[in-house]
């Protein structure tokens, strides 16, 4: 247990605590929506936000966030004029965002490679107090805004025509949503890596609607199953030296299967019992 006498490993179980408060309420509703891949391409954009700032000398995170909202806006913006193919979108955003991200690279004669590796592939002590103090702020704003815009979101979520009939702004409400989910990615990245962090937002609550029917349901169950996940994947990242992120995801994946071979082990328990009622 000393890992918890070090100060980094400290922040790194604070962050992973925070994120997985939001992770299953922001997940949920990029499944829902079909946007699982636009948090896998705002990921990748965000590359070319943390190559910027190491090209310009200023703190990653900040330009990183600045690239991520800009990107998250314009990918509403491209959404709607491919309404039909709105993944032609998703394909022009994370191309050119990753190939923004490798002439940015390269124009940084001064190397960096470790530092860009850390947000690729996410390094647990890379976190700051800072990171921390911004992880908790963003933890309450989007607790705060769930509670507050949970219904108009649901709408907006199932009906886009519905919610536009109701007088819902739809357009500024998805614009305001794929901001938050880019800043969430930006602030988040250090730990998970930009490669995964995609798929710490979405497997808690994927995993967690295979348990759940209810939406707060589905929520609760995601905020246990990513509590699990991430604090399972720390020790065993801090324990054998494997990147977080990495060891994270795969924790994930293996809860994912373990709840799924269950469930079906208890769906045909009952299947058994249905039938030998019939008999009987």
């Amino acid at each position: 247990m000393e890992m918890f006498f070090y100060g980094f490993m400290q922040r790194a179980f604070q962050a992973s605590f925070l994120i997985s408060l939001i992770a299953p309420m922001l997940g949920l509703f990029l499944i829902l929506r079909r946007q699982s891949l636009m948090a896998d391409t705002l990921s990748h954009v965000s590359l070319a936000g943390v190559a910027l700032g190491m090209l310009i000398g200023v703190n990653p995170t900040w330009t990183n966030i600045f690239v991520v909202v800009a990107i998250a806006i314009l990918l509403e913006y491209l959404r709607m004029l491919y309404r039909t193919y709105s993944e032609i979108s998703i394909a022009i955003l994370m191309s050119g965002g990753m190939a923004l991200a490798l002439v940015l690279m390269g124009l940084n004669q001064g190397g960096a490679t470790l530092s860009m590796n850390q947000f690729l592939f996410g390094s647990i002590v890379t976190i700051s107090e800072q990171q921390i103090w911004m992880l908790l702020g963003l933890t309450i704003m989007i607790g705060l805004l769930y509670l507050i815009f949970r219904k108009p979101m649901y709408i907006l979520t199932f009906d886009e025509e519905t919610a536009f009939t109701a007088g819902l702004p739809i357009k500024t409400m998805s614009i305001l949503f794929n901001v938050l989910t880019g800043i969430t990615i930006a602030v988040i990245m250090p730990i998970v890596g930009a490669l995964l962090v995609s798929a710490i937002l979405v497997l808690p609550a994927a995993i967690s609607m295979r348990l759940s029917k209810s939406f707060n349901g589905v929520i609760m169950i995601g905020i246990i199953i990513a509590l699990t996940g991430m604090f399972t994947g720390l020790v065993g990242s801090y324990g054998y030296g494997t990147p977080p992120g990495a060891t994270i995801t795969l924790i994930f994946i293996i809860i994912f299967g373990v709840t799924t071979l269950i469930k079906k082990i208890v769906l045909q328990i009952k299947r058994s019992k249905l039938l030998n009622s019939k008999d009987l």
